[in-house]
């Protein structure tokens, strides 16, 4: 599900620079916005939880999901994947964040299997945090990021 919709999407944006959370996260949203898996107003959602709840998208340390609930403007389940040459500081989190998933699940079953591929491709129950980002991070292109997926989920 995750290697097929950054294909479909076209949704895969390495070593990019952002000035702040917000940029970062818009280049995830502005991706799946283009490809018409969400609505503009998801990337506003998104926002709008974190200034309200705080960054309740930190899923480990350096790795962030930013999502919103699917009535909030997703067309279809997507993922987009962004990885940032400088890490970026959201209020108030030590751990600065180099890796967002953006995930739009239309419908929480939908959302918790991409949770779920998501960590199974970032698991290393060797590294302290269990998330093994240096491994994303060290992807130079699309096809580096799909070979990933692949070993990590074919074991």
């Amino acid at each position: 599900m995750l290697k097929e919709s950054l294909i479909e999407n076209n949704s895969i944006l390495l070593n990019q620079k952002a000035t702040d959370w917000k940029a970062a996260i818009k280049l995830g949203t502005d991706l799946l916005e283009k490809s018409g898996a969400i609505e503009p107003r998801y990337y506003d959602s998104i926002i709008n939880n974190i200034e309200k709840m705080g960054p309740y998208i930190i899923l480990a340390p350096g790795l962030a999901m930013p999502h919103a609930r699917p009535e909030e403007g997703v067309i279809k389940t997507s993922f987009a994947l962004v990885t940032l040459a400088e890490p970026i500081y959201f209020a108030g989190e030590e751990e600065p964040v180099s890796v967002l998933v953006t995930l739009a699940g239309s419908d929480s079953d939908r959302h918790m299997q991409g949770l779920m591929e998501i960590t199974q491709v970032l698991d290393d129950e060797e590294s302290e945090t269990g998330v093994n980002l240096e491994k994303v991070l060290a992807c130079k292109t699309a096809n580096d990021v799909y070979v990933m997926i692949d070993n990590a989920l074919n074991g």
